[in-house]
Order: C-alpha cells, then structure tokens, then sequence
C-alpha cells in the first residue's frame, strides 16, 4: 500500500512538472518578444538531413564570444524589421536600455549555442525550407527563447502546404 503511495506521489510530481513546463513556453509564445537571427552559412550538403535542419546563427560567430568560458546571455538589439544585432555579453552591472534584450546562450565544445539548433519539418517537406536565411524566436524577459519558424531573404515566413 505504502509502495503504490510513493508511485503515486512520484507520477504526479511528474505530471505537475512537465505540464508547468509546457505552461512557461506556452507563456513564452503568447508574450514572448519575436526577434530574428540570421542563419549562418550552411555547407550544402548537411542542410538537409532526414526530416530535420540543423541551425547555426550568425550571431554566435561574433568575435567577442570566441573567448567565454562559460554559459551567460547576450545583449542584443532589434532593428526596425526585428533582426538581432549583437550588442555586447551581458554584465549586470550594466544595466540594460529599453531597447536592448537579453538572449542566453550556453557554452559548448563546438561553440555557442543559442536554443534550438535544429528545425524539424514533415519527411518530404525540405524544398519549403531550403531558403531559409533568419530563425523567428520568441524571446522572454529572462533571456530564454523558443524557436518559432524561418524566414526567407525577404522576412516571409517559410510554412509548407497542409496535407
């Protein structure tokens, strides 16, 4: 009896976790900021892998961030259209002006990571993708983001037909 308490307890500590997760990026969706990075080169031959695309942003490649040594967050600006300029790496000692966002990144081996590095996509649909030059993120106060789409050369969003 005592067992089947503990199992009980454990899956509903489960069940509230995951589903308060969904609930934040859910949140994140609805009052996120929508920011856009433009996509790193690609070697042509690995864009496409399967029924998915792997992502780099240009904006990791800034210079300034081929030293950190550890996971933090990004000062970034918006232009008029909503595509990100790198600013500076964030120090709280300076505080942020109202027209610069957080975005966190984590450090890795192979780089900086800034979120979603892959795109995932219907088997089959990859022709509706390959003009892909800006990630859509949605982008909360505290610096997290999801990733929300790709956009083209001119901003249009990338959506395949519905089948």
């Amino acid at each position: 009896m005592l067992r089947r308490i503990g199992i009980l307890v454990i899956a509903l500590v489960i069940l509230v976790v995951v589903n308060f997760a969904i609930y934040q990026k859910e949140q994140l969706l609805a009052q996120g900021t929508t920011l856009l990075l433009e996509l790193a080169s690609r070697d042509p031959r690995s864009l496409i892998q399967g029924d998915y695309m792997i992502l780099r942003y240009k904006i990791a490649d800034e210079p300034k961030l081929w030293n950190v040594d550890k996971n933090g967050f990004l000062v970034i600006e918006r232009n008029n259209k909503q595509i990100a300029q790198f600013k500076r790496i964030h120090d709280q000692a300076i505080p942020l002006q109202k027209n610069e966002l957080l975005l966190r990144f984590r450090k890795r081996k192979h780089g900086i990571r800034l979120g979603a590095e892959s795109f995932f996509f219907q088997e089959g649909h990859a022709q509706y993708y390959e003009n892909a030059r800006y990630g859509e993120l949605k982008v909360g106060k505290s610096g997290e983001s999801i990733l929300v789409g790709l956009r083209d050369e001119k901003l249009n969003p990338l959506i395949a037909p519905h089948n």
